[in-house]
């Protein structure tokens, strides 16, 4: 796939020379560049959000002292990560059927936002899980030291826990985006026909005979969440060994 997005002919069985045509071709296609900015703006919105609100529920569920609270709290936030991907996008086009017909008077909900508030339920559990082992790592004697020098609560936390705990909250905020940017089959459900997001047109294009420019759409896409993935894995060993460092 990714030899032939840089084949000069448009055979994809025989490669007849290296070129950058169809790359060419397809940053000069408006269609593919409408869905690439969707794609860029939902995935960085819905990282943005998710981080945010898996932050907030990631410090919650720390501060809870209720053993099976706690349990149903995390039970409850990791369904999106459990669930196939099928299963949620058909629950989330069945919601946002009925809330559009049976609420809004609407005859359907589909489009960016729908779609925007499927990305933050399924990116959820993934910032979460990022973030709640940092907080375990903290030291609370500091958050309390901060409280003892007369900082308010809310001081305290941006000045002391914010920043142990930000290498988890930017894992999170880059594997959401990851997980953004390569989300089909949720989308697919939840977009209707008017929006596209790469993967969605990636997708429709195979129901035609493929176009070379195609194999470099594909092909962007691939080397994009391969960079993104070692820069998620990168920082987490980087973050790991200052971790022990400190400790030790």
């Amino acid at each position: 796939m990714v030899v032939f997005s840089f084949n000069s002919a448009k055979s994809t069985n025989v490669f007849a020379g290296f070129s950058l045509k169809w790359y060419k071709e397809f940053f000069n296609d408006p269609y593919i560049m409408e869905a690439l900015g969707n794609t860029l703006v939902l995935a960085f919105l819905s990282a943005i959000i998710a981080t945010v609100l898996g932050t907030i529920a990631a410090v919650g569920m720390y501060k809870l002292r209720n053993r099976y609270l706690y349990g149903t709290m995390n039970m409850v936030t990791n369904i999106p990560m459990m669930n196939p991907d099928i299963i949620t996008g058909v629950a989330f086009m069945l919601l946002f059927m009925f809330v559009g017909r049976e609420i809004l008077g609407l005859n359907e909900v589909v489009g960016f936002v729908p779609v925007l508030i499927a990305h933050v339920t399924f990116n959820l559990p993934y910032v979460i899980l990022n973030v709640l082992p940092k907080l375990r790592q903290t030291d609370e004697h500091l958050y309390e030291a901060a409280l003892d020098l007369g900082c308010t609560p809310i001081k305290a936390f941006f000045k002391v826990m914010l920043p142990a705990i930000m290498p988890g909250i930017v894992s999170g905020a880059m594997m959401a985006f990851t997980l953004s940017i390569d989300d089909f089959v949720i989308s697919y459900f939840t977009a209707g026909t008017e929006y596209n997001t790469l993967p969605i047109l990636l997708y429709n294009q195979t129901k035609h005979a493929m176009k070379p420019d195609m194999y470099a759409l594909a092909s962007i896409l691939f080397i994009s969440i391969l960079v993104l993935l070692v820069l998620i894995n990168v920082f987490q060993e980087i973050s790991d060994r200052k971790t022990k460092g400190v400790r030790k």
